[in-house]
């Protein structure tokens, strides 16, 4: 829902960590962390989150959002056949046991991504949509360029080798889990406990515990190496506010899981995405020479904000409006704004646009009304 939304105020709704972040927030144990609300994009909490570390199976976010993508963009079915190589079937790590020539479908292979973590899953599914390995990441690369990734890096698809120019941060982490769950059918993926492929002879089980344990949970992507600790992306939606949690270099598994509940708890607990809707009547707008007299306005949008929930009630609204515009008006033209006042100082802006098209009168309409207004 939230991402189809005309537009979404991002810069203008969030105000900031400083000005979300609120007393009382967790003390987590993850020397690395990121609380965000998906909307918005707003960090409400964040620990030592532009740090460059290791991501372990964390990197497979950004696998799983290109393939998502390409699935959308129609280069792919869930239906495609994928035939592992033997390049694949030398991962190790977590898996599921891929032999070369082994074909398998792009469900089956996503899922197992997704769910189970499975490093020679995500090869197969790199060299079926690139080529080879080092072409997807490539693609990685620059995809997390154009996410504006300032501390991100790859060298491999999976992260299970343990490379020092293979790195990403914890903000960059939930930027990136942000853009994955704006794809609802991810979650088809991510919100599986357990379940199996090979037509049931092998079954998968989340790695991701917060799916099974943490009410709300939608996803997203656990991670582990020596030099990475254990890591994890945790997302969670209630009441239709969703928040990403990122932890990074947790000393244990419990720990990691513990502390994403922790700063999902708080979010929820403590913020709340509110709708911004004008709390007065908005004027019609005069047409000057227009086949119609007047047009009512209408907000651009549905627009959301985080705040936190001490400050819901504290909201107002200026509406700035002409008295009359000119023929012709556009469908979708701005007219005016809306004012949107925090405690009295501007947070934000709203448009408010002309729901349908407004033709300018012709000549003969035009003199028709001059004589009229002539001679009554």
């Amino acid at each position: 829902m939230k991402r189809l939304l005309a537009f979404i105020l991002a810069a203008s709704a969030c105000l900031g960590t400083a000005a979300l972040a609120a007393d009382g927030a967790p003390a987590v144990s993850a020397p690395h962390a990121v609380l965000m609300e998906e909307a918005t994009g707003c960090v409400v909490f964040e620990k030592d989150a532009d740090a460059r570390v290791p991501p372990a199976s964390v990197t497979k976010v950004m696998t799983i959002l290109l393939i998502v993508e390409a699935l959308e963009r129609d280069e792919l079915s869930l239906d495609d056949t994928v035939t592992a190589s033997a390049n694949a079937e030398s991962m190790g790590g977590s898996q599921i046991y891929l032999e070369a020539g082994e074909a398998m479908s792009v469900r089956d292979m996503l899922k197992s991504i997704v769910v189970a973590s499975a490093n020679d899953a995500a090869v197969a599914m790199a060299e079926h949509i690139c080529g080879t390995e080092a072409d997807f990441v490539e693609r990685m690369n620059a995809r997390a360029a154009e996410l504006g990734l300032q501390n991100t890096h790859f060298t491999n698809c999976t992260g299970l080798f343990e490379d020092s120019s293979h790195y990403t941060s914890a903000r960059d982490v939930a930027v990136m889990a942000r853009e994955v769950m704006s794809h609802e059918m991810v979650k088809d993926y991510t919100t599986i406990w357990m379940d199996s492929v090979r037509n049931g002879e092998f079954g998968l089980s989340n790695t991701n515990k917060l799916v099974h344990s943490y009410s709300g949970c939608t996803g997203l992507k656990t991670g582990y190496t020596s030099a990475a600790g254990h890591c994890l992306a945790a997302t969670a939606e209630r009441g239709g506010t969703e928040f990403i949690a990122v932890v990074m270099g947790c000393e244990s598994s419990d720990s990691r899981f513990a502390d994403a509940a922790a700063l999902l708890d708080y979010g929820f607990s403590a913020y709340e995405l509110v709708r911004l809707l004008p709390d007065k009547a908005i004027p019609p707008v005069r047409v000057l020479v227009g086949e119609k007299g007047s047009v009512q306005p209408v907000p651009g949008g549905e627009q959301y904000m985080l705040l936190h929930k001490t400050e819901a009630g504290n909201l107002s609204y200026e509406i700035e409006l002409p008295e009359e515009v000119t023929a012709p008006v556009a469908e979708g033209q701005e007219l005016g704004r809306v004012r949107v006042l925090l405690d009295g100082a501007e947070a934000a802006q709203l448009s408010l646009v002309s729901p349908e098209a407004v033709p300018r009168k012709g000549p003969v309409s035009i003199f028709l009304d001059l004589l009229d207004q002539l001679f009554g």
